[in-house]
């Protein structure tokens, strides 16, 4: 085994807190903590701090993984999701995570591909 083929790996504990910036490099959140398809292992969203100042007042929004790429050079993710995406984006239930008709409301809203599929 080579040791590029690890260099690809990240430990989730190293996502959370990791910026994420618009590709003009404007500041957009936070990653809070990611959530993870059990059954295939694949990371289905990044739930994101917006907004707040300190903690305070901030929001946490779950953002299909789909929407960030990872930029070396920023240390952190770029997404060209919009506040008025995120503020649009369908409103969550307690039990967000396990409704199959949210997960797909919400990749549509982002235009991404299912990742379940």
């Amino acid at each position: 085994m080579t040791t590029t083929a690890r260099a690809t790996l990240v430990s989730s504990s190293d996502v959370n807190g990791t910026e994420v910036y618009s590709p003009d490099g404007t500041n957009v959140g936070t990653i809070d903590h990611l959530m993870i398809d059990k059954q295939s292992g694949k990371v289905a969203y990044a739930v994101m701090a917006f907004g707040g100042f300190l903690g305070i007042g901030e929001d946490h929004r779950p953002v299909p993984w789909g929407k960030l790429n990872y930029d070396t050079s920023k240390g952190g993710f770029v997404s060209d999701i919009t506040p008025e995406e995120v503020q649009s984006a369908p409103d969550r239930t307690n039990d967000w995570y396990a409704d199959r008709a949210w997960d797909q409301r919400t990749h549509d809203h982002y235009q991404v591909p299912y990742y379940w599929i």
